[in-house]
This record gives structure tokens, sequence and C-alpha cells, in this order.
């Protein structure tokens, strides 16, 4: 049974940076798909960062110029630079992954607060 585990959150004044990890285990089959999401009580869950195999990346505009995605695929192991925080980022942030044959994987989530 796949499972992700998100670690990194915590509360960080506004300016400041955090880096979020992601954890795949239980893994079978190749993963193809890993992503941040991000949501705050009452709305939708958004998405944040995207990262295919093979390096291509996707940002919310929100987010461009600030965060950095990256991956390791060898440890199926996903990462969310932040800097420059701002209070509006705060959220719990989910981690997503894809494998090969469409199915979707995510994880519990990690608060991460910024104080203005």
């Amino acid at each position: 049974q796949v499972q992700l585990v998100e670690s990194g959150g915590g509360l960080v004044q506004a300016g400041g940076s955090l880096r979020l990890s992601c954890v795949a285990s239980g893994t079978s089959v190749r993963i193809n798909v890993m992503g941040w999401y991000r949501q705050v009580p009452g709305k939708q869950r958004e998405s944040v960062a995207l990262i295919i195999r093979g390096g291509i990346t996707n940002y919310t505009e929100s987010v461009k110029g600030r965060f950095t995605i990256s991956s390791d695929n060898v440890k199926d192991t996903v990462y969310l630079q932040m800097n420059s925080l701002k209070p509006e980022d705060t959220a719990v942030y989910y981690c997503r992954m894809t494998d090969l044959y469409g199915l979707d994987y995510w994880g519990k989530g990690t608060l991460v607060t910024v104080s203005s």
C-alpha cells in the first residue's frame, strides 16, 4: 500500500523560508507526476506546483519566483522550497503523486503558518 508522508511545515515569519518534503513508501510502479497542493479552511484545495518525470514543472501564478519544486525519482521524494513566504501562503500543504496507471496518492498534509 502506497503511503505519502509530508514533513517540513511549521511557523515562520513573513519573508522567511521553509522546505517541505514528501516521501512515498510502498510504491511498486513508477511515479510519473508529483505535486504540492494547499488548502485553507472553507476553500477548495488548490494546486501549488507540479513536476513531471523528466523535469517539467508548473506553478500557480501566486508562487512563481518564490517556490521551487524538485524531486528525487529514485527515492520517490518530492520537495517544495518556499522562499519569501507571505501570510497568504498559510495553509495545509498536501503532497500528491500519480503513478503510470493514473492512480493518485495523497499525503495527510503538513501545516504551514506564516505570521505577519
